[in-house]
């Protein structure tokens, strides 16, 4: 198979482009800047294109398929160039189908949870050596690529984002993989540039419900009330799973699932927070239906550590620590904030967000972050005017990010260094810090920073 990827450098595409490689296909690809860690992981396989920029050439007859990255424009000479020879031009997610349209394919749905869902059911299928294609969101740990694809493995396990799958496929990437095996997680309105209203985004979860194969699986959060609504109202045809919060205990700042399945037995585990809790729970019921009893999904549960970047231990001590998150919008705000406070509830808790996405610097949007962060002792809301008008938005001033969050207990600051100052001025003795953004509180090195907070 001769493959080209048009916009080879970005996260997911290179990826791609490195497990096709080693499926045995013959890839090449292209982009008009191609960054790390992309670069040395293409350079080192010889797919790193010789220059970077489009060039007409590389689309040519012999081409079994060209995948158009969400990077690239519809105006790409590439494209332009692949359409006028009639070759088969696949979007991201369309490829993936095609490559696992023999599989079993479970398929992770949810405004949040997905790669943390991901990573646990790849993580007890790799414990107990059960093979399997993958696509996931974040670099896991033990987990060289963030795509595979093989001939041999007979499950797929693929995160399902409901973001546009290509500049000439405005559909959701999730609305393409037809699952055997579909969870849904959570919805919370998020995109708003894609789906204007909540209504139109929730229509987009139960397309993806619909697209569940005949006779396949639905395991679902039934402590979410919207997603409840969209997966009982669910074809017959469908099994449905529902799930909430396992039973546990919180000891030492330790989280222990007290199980009865199949006797009583207690499981320490390495995350914690009722939406982790949650999470577990749903993989769980997943991996029943690949065939692992829950005794082998305990078994092999107790050792995970978490996805990156979702709360990620940076540093500890006795009295405090520091954790970083990919939470930015308010639901996940929230729930993250809940966690850490509920986990350790002597101590005093420091919550910091970045508002970075195109939703959160949205004026109509800031609203939705009422109440967000309230369980915070100390929350500061930091965004940078730059990013605003890099997204050319419409400009939003301090006061009113402190109206549209509320409470007594909310700081916004705008300087990245300000911000660093601040924190390092506290005394984290029995305190702990949380930093959640999808960013990096603009050229923040948080191990570094862990290393100067916790002593």
């Amino acid at each position: 198979m001769n493959v080209h990827l048009i916009a080879i450098g970005g996260s997911a595409m290179h990826n791609m482009a490195i497990a096709m490689h080693k499926k045995g296909f013959n890839v090449t690809g292209s982009d008009d800047e191609i960054f790390e860690p992309s670069k040395s992981r293409l350079a080192k396989l010889n797919l790193l294109p010789s220059k970077e920029g489009w060039d007409v050439n590389n689309i040519h007859k012999g081409l079994d398929a060209v995948i158009l990255g969400m990077h690239a424009r519809i105006d790409n000479p590439e494209l332009i160039k692949a359409q006028e020879l009639g070759l088969k031009i696949y979007s991201y997610p369309e490829y993936i189908y095609e490559q696992t349209k023999d599989k079993i394919r479970v398929v992770i749905g949810g405004s949040h949870g997905k790669t943390t869902i991901t990573a646990m059911i790849l993580h007890v299928l790799n414990f107990h050596k059960i093979d399997c294609d993958y696509l996931v969101g974040a670099q896991l740990e033990g987990f060289d690529t963030m795509v595979k694809l093989t001939k041999e493995a007979k499950i797929a396990v693929i995160e399902g984002d409901e973001y546009l799958s290509s500049p000439i496929d405005r559909r959701p990437k999730f609305h393409l993989y037809k699952p055997n095996i579909a969870i849904l997680s959570g919805i919370a309105w998020d995109h708003i540039n894609v789906f204007p209203t909540f209504d139109f985004y929730v229509e987009q979860f139960r397309i993806f419900v619909d697209q569940i194969e005949q006779g396949g699986s639905l395991v679902y959060c039934e402590l979410d009330e919207e997603v409840k609504k969209v997966c009982e109202g669910a074809r017959s045809d469908i099994k449905k799973f529902p799930y909430g919060i396992p039973k546990h205990k919180i000891e030492n700042g330790i989280t222990i699932l007290t199980v009865q399945q199949p006797s009583t037995n207690n499981h320490e585990l390495n995350i914690f927070g009722d939406h982790n809790l949650m999470n577990l729970n749903g993989a769980r019921i997943v991996c029943n239906q690949l065939g692992i009893n829950d005794e082998l999904f305990y078994e092999a549960i107790k050792s995970f550590k978490g996805a990156a970047k979702r709360l990620e231990l940076v540093k500890k001590n006795a009295s405090s620590a520091m954790y970083k998150d990919f939470a930015h919008s308010p639901s996940k705000l929230k729930a993250t904030t809940q966690a850490v406070k509920k986990q350790f509830p002597d101590r005093k808790l420091i919550a910091c967000m970045e508002l970075h996405t195109f939703s959160s610097l949205t004026e109509e949007f800031l609203k939705e972050y009422d109440g967000s962060m309230e369980l915070a002792d100390d929350a500061i809301v930091y965004f940078n005017q730059h990013t605003i008008e890099h997204k050319k938005l419409k400009p939003i001033t301090v006061e009113q990010v402190k109206k549209a969050f509320g409470g007594n207990n909310i700081r916004v600051i705008t300087d990245s260094q300000l911000l660093q100052d601040e924190l390092l001025k506290m005394n984290f003795e029995n305190k702990n810090l949380l930093m959640m953004s999808s960013g990096n509180f603009d050229g923040i090195d948080f191990k570094a920073f862990g290393e100067k907070i916790i002593k």
